[in-house]
This record gives C-alpha cells, structure tokens and sequence, in this order.
C-alpha cells in the first residue's frame, strides 16, 4: 500500500477485509491504519487525501494481512480498553468484553471491602475493581500461569502491582475470606463450538472459553466452593458471588446457585437485554 492515500488504503483493506466475512470491515481497517501511521482515527478522517509514509503502510499491509486471517484486531494491537484502563493481551489470554463491565459495576454497586476475582485471565476484572474502589482489598486467582504472567504486567504497568494479590489456582488458602467473589470462567458448550467465530475458535484459549456438554462445568465446581467460603467468612456484609455466563444459561446457574444454599438469586441483563450476569447472597446466619 506503499504511496497509497490514506482514503485508498482504508477503502482496499475494508474490501478485502469484508470478502473475508470480517464483521465490521471499516472499524477494523480504521483502527489498524491509526495504528500504523501513529494517530487517532479521527485524523484518518479527516485528512483522508494525505498519502501513507511508505514504512507505515508496509505495517499496515501485514496488519490487514493477519486480520484476513481472521486474528482478532485487540491481538493485532496487543492492547484492548476496558472500562477506564487499557489492558495488554495476546493469546495467553481472552480478550476483554464490554458486557464483563457488568461484573465491575455490580461491585461498585456494593462497595465490598475484599473482592476475588476467579479466572482473571488479563486481569481486567481485578484490576478495574482495584482502579474504582482503592479501598478494597482485591485478589485474582487463574488456573493458568501463563495468564497470571500477562494480568502481573498489566498490573505493574497500571501500577496496581500492590493493589492486586495474584495467586494461581481457582481459590486461594483456607483463611482467606471474602465479601465479594466475581467470575468470568469458561461458559461455552462443547456442541456450540463449531458455531463460533473464527476469531474465537483459531486464536483464543480454549480452556478458557470450553466448559463441558452444557458450558456449565465451571459454575458447577466454582459454586460448590464458593458458597460455603462466603458463609463462612462474610463479616462487612453478606457475602455475595457474582458471575458471567452466556446466552440462555441464566436461569440453570441461577438454580445452581439456589441449591447450594445462596439467596436473593438474581439476574442482570446486557446492553443487548441478554441476561449476562446471575448473582446471590450467602444465607445469614445467627450468631
């Protein structure tokens, strides 16, 4: 794309990107060229007439060359935004969606003084939690050490390193408790695999995305645990779990919930009105 203008080089790589069943062709192409050239996609706009330094268009040309392969744009980049933070990620890691944000909302909705986040991952949950509520005290654990090595970069680079403890494995030590324990752990069925983009299915981990028959495995091992923790070691406020799950899976994790003895179950819509979010109480109990 070398001596190209700005306004050719985005219209050929919008073409080539949309012949590949790329979803959104023209936000992609946008977002690779400002990234090449070093400025906002504003300025792309702008000044589409301007010609792309040749160095900057060979960048773009293997960018839109790795996106044709489907690679998704946030790993292209190696960052992703999410909430007020941007977050480095690369395939070690799944890429951080807008309706986890939920997940963060609900904790500021609580104001818990010890908040776990389950399955980390990039460590935005953990660490969005730690930017909006510095005091609480904030743990993230992750099954995968290689996933715990990209969340410690984030956080060091956020400087969040003495706001977030990082520990691997599901749920840390016996002693610790919490008032809040969020989750984003795998949720997709094994039969709904095939189905899924290319995105997903070439680049991203799959033992972060795969839960079993039904995509419940997970929450099944997760609330089994969860439950008696929070019981056990609520003080502040009734302990509460809080967890992503995907489309239709709601009300069967919300039953999950229900039988291992937490209340006040309930279910919290994205902006597309899916029911995204299942959370419940632990039962008080008399002194």
């Amino acid at each position: 794309m070398t001596g190209a203008s700005v306004r050719e080089a985005l219209d050929a790589a919008v073409d080539a990107l949309a012949a590949v069943g790329v979803d959104e062709p023209r936000l992609d192409a946008e977002l690779l060229l400002g990234e090449a050239m070093g400025c906002e996609r504003s300025a792309l706009v702008v000044d589409g007439g301007a010609e792309v330094p040749a160095s900057a268009g060979r960048t773009f040309g293997e960018m839109v060359r790795r996106r044709l392969r489907r690679e998704p744009v946030a790993y292209i980049l190696g960052r992703k935004g999410f909430r007020r933070l941007e977050l480095a990620v690369d395939p070690r890691v799944l890429i951080p969606r807008p309706e986890t944000e939920l997940l963060v909302e609900l904790a500021l909705e609580l104001r818990p003084a010890r908040v776990l986040d389950v399955g980390t991952g990039s460590g935005a949950i953990a660490l969005a939690v730690a930017d909006e509520l510095p005091e609480a005290e904030v743990t993230a654990t992750d099954t995968s050490s290689a996933a715990l090595k990209v969340a410690r970069a984030n956080a060091e680079r956020l400087g969040l390193t003495e706001r977030v403890r990082f520990v691997e494995g599901t749920l840390p030590g016996e002693g610790d408790g919490f008032d809040l324990i969020l989750a984003n752990l795998p949720y997709v069925a094994s039969r709904d695999w095939p189905s899924l983009q290319p995105e997903v299915t070439k680049f991203e981990p799959r033992e972060a995305l795969l839960a079993g028959p039904d995509g419940l495995d997970a929450y099944r091992s997760l609330i089994s645990e969860c439950a008696p923790l929070l019981s056990r070691y609520a003080e502040r406020m009734r302990g509460a779990l809080a967890v992503e799950v995907g489309e239709g899976q709601a009300s069967a994790v919300a039953e999950l919930m229900r039988s291992a003895g937490l209340g006040e179950v309930e279910t919290r819509r994205d902006l597309a009105g899916i029911e995204r979010v299942v959370g419940g109480r632990s039962v008080k109990t008399e002194a």
